[in-house]
């Protein structure tokens, strides 16, 4: 032990103080050889099988410690990728200007080691406190039997992803201060989900907002406009004000809508215009999945397929789509949720309401519809599949390909290849109200400063068939019970999705009231009407 330390027994390990303003400070004792490995390292070179409890502690010490005294290296050594944590360990001290680290561990949990990290951030002259938990796995080397840290981005900081980095200076762009559409401060404290949304934004048109930089420990995001995150203000700048066309209301009905499901995505927009009202996310990641996911949609996908019928003439919503028991296309057998009973005079308004799956994939056999029919409904009509809308953050708008085989008809009840986020099923549902494609936004159109996404649109025709589906559904249908109580001009499509090696579906709900369409998704979540409906009827009940 070095002068001037003394130990002490912490979270069920020994620790060792370091005296002196070095870097390393809170270090847990370990035996470490000359060549840099630890004595537990060694003797499990020829070892297989899950680490065992004292080369999981003695692992955890050595990296730790040698982390804490600022050796990369030597705790990159420790770890299952040396060549990237060492990197990443080297840019926690040259980059980021973090001393003086203390590194806590606590009580070890099978292979899991949780640990905390009290440091201080020091640049030009400016210090403040730096205060953290993280955790780390230890597991069996590959190669060399050894027991090692699994080595992960977030072991450093557990806001960090792969390829990002911490840096300390001053700050890339000014803060924001962001504001709703009526001018009211929104905040990540006040609206959690958000966090990620401001952060874009902020690094987006933060030097437009008329603000100046400050001095920051910041996570800078891998990839362009993919933002940053403020992780401690050692001066503060000058946010400057950026308008969103969020609505504060609408925001706050949305964050306690989600809030009730796990994993689950909310987005409202205002057909008539296309502004975004709010987004909202559960999840425990920080991942925009309501504008970034791509999933399958399941049956809310049906609200494009009726389209595609009525528009290539192959039916309307009083013409015939019976409802069969099963229903097969290229070989694969397509069914319904079980106990819905067979329809044989069913229209297509019936088996919209009703969800019926067989009735979709028989009318997609025919003339003269083609494997590319879909496609080219969603994109021309509802501007989806060519990555080409311009939010204001980063989205996606979705893929329909064109599908031959089972596919093709899987891709008209929302299943195959198809892909979409609650951004895009929001589009569909003010598309299919209005007749209208007004591309989403979250900022002034004068912000973004490219040209917005255009499409087709739809007739006015096909759109008075589209509402009165939508309008027996969520009035009788599959979405009478989550839109129960929600008077005016309403209308909603449920979806229930189908993963492999998922215990439950991902849950789809599309809703529109007034002038407002909302779309929710929560995975796992059962049934359209179990989960994302209750999100959906709460967000609409709200208004904007």
């Amino acid at each position: 032990m070095r002068k001037g330390a003394k130990a002490a027994l912490v979270g069920g390990v020994f620790a060792v103080l370091v005296g002196g303003s070095g870097y390393g400070a809170y270090n847990v004792v370990t035996a470490v050889n000359a060549d840099g490995g630890s004595s537990a390292a060694k003797d499990s070179a020829r070892r297989s099988g899950p680490p065992s409890h004292a080369e999981v502690k003695e692992t955890a010490a050595a990296f730790l410690a040698a982390w804490a005294k600022g050796d990369a290296d030597e705790a990159a050594g420790y770890t299952d990728n040396a060549a990237v944590a060492a990197e990443v360990l080297t840019g926690y001290r040259e980059d980021a200007h973090i001393r003086k680290v203390r590194l806590t561990a606590g009580r070890i949990s099978g292979t899991r080691v949780p640990f905390t990290v009290r440091a201080t951030v020091a640049y030009d002259g400016k210090s403040k406190a730096l205060r953290y938990s993280s955790a780390f796995k230890v597991v069996r080397g590959v190669h060399s039997g050894r027991a090692l840290v699994d080595w992960r981005a977030d072991v450093v900081h557990p806001d960090l992803r792969a390829g990002d980095t911490l840096e300390t200076g001053e700050a890339e762009t000014p803060p924001i201060r962001a504001v709703d559409r009526d001018g009211r401060t929104l905040t990540a404290t006040a609206y959690p989900s958000l966090a990620p949304v401001l952060d874009q934004l902020r690094s987006r048109y933060g030097d437009r907002a008329g603000g100046r930089p400050g001095v920051e420990l910041y996570i800078e995001r891998e990839g362009a406009d993919a933002g940053t995150k403020t992780l401690v203000t050692l001066a503060e700048g000058r946010a400057g004000t950026l308008r969103t066309t969020l609505s504060a209301s609408a925001q706050r009905a949305a964050e306690r809508a989600v809030g009730r499901y796990a994993e689950s995505s909310v987005v409202a927009v205002k057909p008539s215009t296309g502004e975004v009202l709010a987004v909202a996310n559960h999840r425990k990641d920080e991942f925009n999945a309501a504008f970034e996911g791509k999933l399958a949609p399941g049956s809310t996908m049906k609200i494009v397929t009726a389209a595609m019928l009525i528009d290539r003439g192959v039916t309307k919503a009083s013409g015939p789509a019976p409802c069969t028991p099963e229903a097969t296309w290229q070989s694969q057998t397509f069914h319904n949720l079980k106990g819905m009973a067979p329809d044989g005079n069913a229209t297509l308004a019936d088996s919209f309401a009703r969800s019926c799956n067989t009735a979709f994939v028989k009318l997609v056999d025919e003339k003269p519809l083609t494997d590319a029919s879909l496609t080219e409904e969603a994109r021309d009509n509802f501007g989806l599949g060519r990555d080409d809308w311009r939010t204001g953050i980063t989205s996606s708008d979705g893929a329909v390909p064109a599908s031959a085989g089972p596919d093709r008809a899987a891709n008209a009840i929302g299943q195959g290849q198809v892909q979409l986020n609650p951004l895009n099923l929001a589009s569909v549902t003010a598309t299919a109200m209005t007749g209208s494609f007004r591309q989403p936004v979250l900022v002034p159109k004068s912000l973004i400063g490219e040209e917005l996404a255009t499409a087709r649109g739809l007739s006015a025709g096909t759109v008075a068939q589209l509402r009165q589906m939508m309008r027996r559904t969520a009035v009788s249908g599959t979405g009478a019970r989550a839109m129960a109580g929600l008077g005016g001009d309403v209308g909603a499509k449920t979806g229930s999705a189908e993963v492999d090696g998922q215990r439950r579906p991902n849950s789809w709900f599309a809703g529109y009231r007034g002038d407002l369409a909302v779309a929710a998704m929560a995975q796992e979540g059962g049934h359209g009407g179990d989960t994302a409906g209750p999100i959906v009827a709460a967000v609409l009940r709200a208004g904007a």
